[in-house]
């Protein structure tokens, strides 16, 4: 895999929110948490391969809000640097917990969180239906439950 070079970034151009958007489809929200939290981009030389954002969201505790890998460049290994980061980014933040939501549909980030120390916490049931106008299928699943989950920093 190339080298990256991960940075804290506040701005926003077309090519962030095509990667927010492949985790959130929602530009709306995204906006919401871009505002209130911390947003760090992964670059491979002069290409924009990834993004996190991180969200403190109780005392002690940092939430992953949105990470995503530039489609051409999954399955290289880029997510779990990327969440490995986001851990090391929440300790520095003073978190001793940090949390993840995914869709019940989202098959690899399941694995993915799990590989990287992550462990199943809770089920919002309807939270993709209740929140997102379009319904969203993922590996042939209907995205209806968020799965939360959370490791120790």
């Amino acid at each position: 895999m190339q080298e990256l070079s991960i940075q804290r970034t506040t701005e926003t151009n077309e090519a962030l929110y095509d990667l927010l958007l492949l985790a959130d489809p929602s530009k709306e929200i995204a906006d919401e948490y871009l505002v209130r939290g911390e947003c760090y981009t992964a670059w491979t030389s002069d290409e924009l391969a990834g993004v996190f954002v991180l969200l403190k969201t109780r005392p002690k505790t940092v939430e992953i809000v949105n990470i995503a890998v530039k489609e051409s460049m999954q399955n290289n290994g880029i997510g779990r640097k990327l969440v490995e980061e986001a851990m090391k980014k929440a300790k520095q933040m003073g978190a001793a917990t940090i949390e993840i939501g995914t869709g019940n549909s989202s098959i690899g980030q399941l694995a993915l969180y799990q590989k990287c120390g992550f462990r199943l916490q809770a089920i919002d049931h309807d939270f993709f239906v209740r929140h997102y106008e379009e319904e969203i299928f993922e590996n042939g699943i209907q995205c209806r439950d968020m799965v939360r989950m959370y490791a120790d920093v």
